[in-house]
């Protein structure tokens, strides 16, 4: 799912399950992808939200769920 700030408008709140998952940004040690998006705790799944390019994408991604922290996955 892409996510794109329209200019002059707050990013929309969105919710994720504390409980189950934490926030992971998953990073390519090969090309530098990053893609951020949840890790189930329990299974291991992980589930893909967001393609980050850039820090402004990242940023948005944190504002976005309410996120101070992610931790980083290669």
């Amino acid at each position: 799912m892409w996510f794109r700030k329209k200019a002059g408008k707050k990013a929309e709140a969105k919710f994720f399950d504390r409980q189950k998952q934490k926030p992971v940004l998953k990073c390519s040690i090969c090309n530098g992808e990053q893609v951020a998006g949840f890790k189930d705790i329990h299974t291991g799944k992980f589930e893909e939200v967001m393609f980050i390019r850039n820090e402004g994408d990242l940023k948005d991604f944190l504002e976005m769920y309410g996120i101070d922290r992610i931790s980083k996955e290669y």
